[in-house]
């Protein structure tokens, strides 16, 4: 089993005005997606609870890093890249 932790980060996503992002985590057999900049993990398939508090705290910690990077996603350019 692998059990290095990989995370992605979606695009800025709005919705009533409010600006937020998908933070997704996995190790390859568990899953877990969070939300910034509310740092809370949404759904959880395998992790557990203390795992869970870690992912929230380390989404906390990297907030401002976490914000550059979906910011610097740009969903036309990686469309056409495609």
């Amino acid at each position: 089993m692998d059990n290095e932790l990989n995370m992605s980060v979606s695009p800025i996503c709005v919705k009533d005005g409010k600006k937020y992002a998908f933070v997704s985590f996995t190790d390859g057999t568990r899953t877990a997606e969070g939300k910034i900049p509310d740092c809370t993990i949404t759904n959880n398939d395998g992790f557990s609870e203390d795992e869970v508090q870690q992912l929230e705290d380390y989404m906390n910690q990297e907030l401002p890093q976490l914000k550059k990077m979906a910011a610097g996603i740009d969903v036309m350019k990686t469309f056409l890249e495609t």
